[in-house]
């Protein structure tokens, strides 16, 4: 019998990794020892892991930097419009597998550690994870910067470079506890500091009024110091630029001012201005009305605006002459994305900047009566007069002061709010909702008012995910088993996987589809034992539900349909059941203390589960620690079932149900954000689709809704609320888990109880498809097949032609080492 391949031989023979040349091998070998020699401290002899790593990091990044260089070059010899993608999140996850993958070095890498004794996965596995996002937001950022760069679009990525990124969960005796993410502690190899493109941002002070306008003074500055990090494009030589900036103070204050004790604090106080850059905020999809927040918004628009303006006006590559001043221009030259509301302040930003610093001519008498006020509320005021009284309300609806005032974009009260919505509805030429449902919500309630004025500025532009992570890099196996039927075009033109659906039916295919699943079970059940001392059954269905803790996602409702399998299991312990093993990851936001519960509720169920004899390996509950990027490459590719369960109308697109349905995942989901688009894609059937529909949400609203009456009229559900209630998850402290049931019982805002029973009959629809393995597998098929309009290539190509006015290309540029 022929010995089973090593994995490193597995590696070998996927042509999607590219081709491993001996020439290729060799020098990258002698680069990785010469960078190796650089690593070493002069008094150390001995390489840790980490020195390895770095020495393949920097190996890697050589190959980046001439063709970094040479994009950048192109962009200034064509001059084409540029796109500026404005977030306060990018959530990057580890660069290195990511690079090899889009370089195509992943195979001559593999090869060369593995001739140099080393193993590649071990020297991944020390990179820590960017984590300067909080989920979905940050995640979108990162995967459309990759597609941007896969598209040859002249594409920069502009946010904040945090010290801290999104805190590193662990979970003791049940509970989240978080620490510090110091990603940076011993140094990022794939980020330039450019201090010599550092910006002054200005805070606070004062206007005077001169013969020669306005000017701001005394202000406090904080120095914007740019880290480039390069950002290559999928085997097209392109490498575009994420800049993040950090915030600096400025070393001038008078010694002479000072005793001795004043010197000192001053010194002290710079900590003051460089906190702005200090640590992420951990919340998502909720506000932070804090002054630190603000300034960290405003500090990266500043800086941006500044970079933006300056690249427009020179012309040359290196060079800092002037050669443009016409601001008429700017549009042709620039576009700007803004990632959500978090960057509104770009638009009063842009105007404070081309009127006060750019003299451009004022073509209103308001503006030029008023704007010289300069601070950011007085332009804003200027901004809401403009297009309130003077331009269109106003003439629109003559007399109508109700929708005058809904519109407004400062908030009149108690306390004036700015309401940064309103802003960038005002501000910008076009606003996009993230999947189809999404948008026609915004449509229909949210910005009812601003559609029925300005029609033509509402677009939907569904959110997608890089097939290059999410497919190639963290499923090789897959994309083999696809490119040995289809070819490797899918990877750069993911409608291709519709060439899988004629093979629905071919043995042979769906033998592989289901050998690949279950490999990347078997590797996933190996790293969970390893990390939760909990013996995984891999025929078991991999039930997943991975994301931010939120009621509105509703893990609540997941935790009730285990209650429900566990009380069956026990009521018929002969029964042949389904096994399952089910797994929820996630971060709750510090200061959330509902969310804090849910996880411990989680923990406390998976106690009781996970010990109990008579259910065996028939049912197992994993909370999935510190749940991030690296940790996303590892679940996704082993999902049998992802659970994508809001409350229909609450969860604006979702890209974790796009990850899922590309990795041969069956969805369990309501007809909300993307699913229901992905329920198109693949067909209805081959999705499980349960529960209320938004008309349903807004019905049940308008009637109110009654959890008592759920949990008195289905026999089950009461059972579940009350073990809970009564503490038989949690004996030692019975009343630990009143505030989820009071919650449930009587201000439940996402109605678990009402989707509870369709979701539990739903279930056992996938327990029962889940024991015809072959009938599974071809609805698998079908949703491969149909996740090709979930690629962020699709998206960014949409957002290119229809609302940047630039055109996306798949030519390659040429290479450092070709002649030009």
């Amino acid at each position: 019998m022929s010995k089973p391949l090593s994995d490193h031989d597995k590696r070998k023979q996927i042509s999607v990794r590219g081709l491993a040349g001996v020439e290729n091998v060799t020098d990258l070998k002698t680069n990785f020892n010469r960078h190796l020699h650089f690593t070493l401290v002069k008094d150390r002899n001995v390489a840790t892991r980490r020195d390895y790593y770095f020495a393949l990091a920097n190996t890697v990044r050589d190959h980046l930097v001439g063709r970094w260089i040479r994009t950048q070059q192109h962009y200034y010899e064509k001059d084409p419009k540029r796109v500026y993608y404005l977030s306060l999140e990018f959530y990057m996850g580890r660069t290195l597998q990511n690079t090899m993958v889009n370089l195509a070095l992943e195979n001559a890498c593999d090869e060369a550690v593995y001739q140099l004794g080393l193993d590649m996965e071990e020297l991944e596995d020390i990179e820590e994870d960017a984590g300067l996002g909080n989920g979905g937001l940050g995640r979108l950022a990162a995967c459309f910067l990759d597609s941007m760069a896969s598209l040859g679009l002249a594409a920069y990525g502009y946010g904040i470079r945090y010290e801290f990124g999104i805190f590193n969960q662990k979970i003791v005796n049940g509970w989240q506890v978080e620490e510090a993410d110091d990603w940076l502690r011993y140094g990022n190899p794939w980020e330039k500091a450019r201090p010599e493109y550092m910006r002054p941002v200005h805070f606070y002070g004062r206007t005077e009024h001169h013969p020669d306008g306005v000017k701001w003074v005394d202000t406090q500055v904080v120095l914007a110091l740019p880290y480039d990090t390069p950002v290559p494009g999928y085997r097209n030589n392109v490498v575009n630029t994420m800049r993040l900036w950090s915030a600096k103070a400025p070393c001038e204050f008078n010694l002479k001012d000072f005793n001795v004790g004043g010197y000192i604090q001053a010194v002290l106080d710079r900590n003051l201005a460089e906190n702005i850059s200090r640590v992420l905020y951990p919340n998502d999809n909720f506000f932070e009305g804090k002054e630190l927040r603000l300034k960290q918004e405003y500090f990266v628009v500043a800086a941006t605006l500044q970079d933006i303006i300056r690249r427009f006006k020179v012309s040359k590559f290196g060079s800092r002459e002037i050669a443009r001043t016409d601001f008429n221009k700017l549009p042709e030259k620039v576009a700007i994305q803004l990632n959500d509301t978090h960057p509104a302040l770009a638009i009063p930003e842009l105007m404070r900047v081309l009127v006060d610093e750019e003299k451009l001519p004022k073509s209103s008498s308001v503006i030029s009566n008023t704007v010289c006020e300069t601070n950011m509320y007085a332009v804003i005021y200027i901004l809401s007069f403009l297009y309130l009284a003077v331009q269109r309300v106003a003439s629109l609806f003559p007399g109508d002061t109700d929708r005058m005032r809904r519109m407004s974009l400062i908030e009149e009260g108690g306390i004036k709010r700015v309401n940064m919505a309103h802003l960038c509805i005002v501000g910008a030429h076009a606003v996009n909702g993230v999947a189809r449902i999404h948008s026609d919500i915004l449509k229909a309630t949210v910005f009812k008012d601003f559609y029925e004025m300005d029609p033509h500025k509402f677009q939907n532009k569904t959110n997608g995910i890089t097939p290059r992570r999410w497919l190639v890099m963290c499923n090789p196996g897959l994309a083999e088993v696809i490119a040995e039927r289809i070819g490797e075009d899918f990877i750069r033109d993911l409608d291709q996987l519709k060439k899988l659906l004629k093979f629905v039916n071919d043995e042979a295919f769906i033998r592989d589809v289901a050998k690949v699943k279950q490999e990347n079970k078997l590797k996933f059940a190996t790293h969970l034992e390893e990390h939760y001392k909990v013996k995984i059954n891999p025929n078991s269905m991999f039930d997943i539900q991975v994301k931010r803790i939120h009621e509105y996602k509703r893990q609540l409702l997941n935790c009730l349909h285990i209650i429900t399998f566990y009380n069956r299991i026990k009521k018929e312990p002969n029964k042949q059941w389904s096994p399952r093993t089910i797994m929820i990851g996630g971060k709750a936001a510090p200061g959330y203390h509902t969310a804090k519960m849910i996880i411990r509720l989680i923990t406390a169920i998976g106690e009781v589960v996970n010990n109990d004899p008579v259910v065996g390996d028939r049912l197992k509950v994993i909370f999935l620690e510190n749940y991030r990027v690296t940790l996303a490459e590892k679940a996704v590719p082993a999902a049998d079932l992802s659970e994508q369960i809001s409350t229909a109308g609450t969860e604006a697109s979702g890209t974790g149900n796009m990850k899922f349905m590309l990795n041969g995942a069956l969805t369990i989901g309501t007809m909300d954000g993307a699913n229901v688009e992905m329920a198109e894609e693949a067909g209805e059937d081959n999705i499980f689709i349960f529960g209320m529909r938004v008309e349903d949400v807004e019905a049940m609203d308008k009637k109110g809704y009654n959890a008592s009456e759920y949990y008195n009229r289905i026999p089950e559900l009461k059972q579940a609320i009350d073990q809970i209630a009564g503490g038989f998850f949690s004996p030692k402290q019975p009343d630990l888990f009143k505030d989820i049931v009071n919650l449930l019982m009587h201000h439940d805002r996402f109605k678990v109880f009402a989707d509870y029973e369709d979701y539990i009959k739903c279930q056992e629809k996938v327990s029962a498809l889940y024991k015809k393995p072959k009938e599974w597998v071809k609805k698998v098929i079908y949703n491969i097949a149909g996740s090709g309009k979930f690629s962020s290539d699709r998206t960014i190509s949409q957002y290119a032609r229809e609302i940047w006015g630039v055109e996306p290309s798949l030519e390659k540029i040429a290479a450092p080492d070709d002649p030009k």
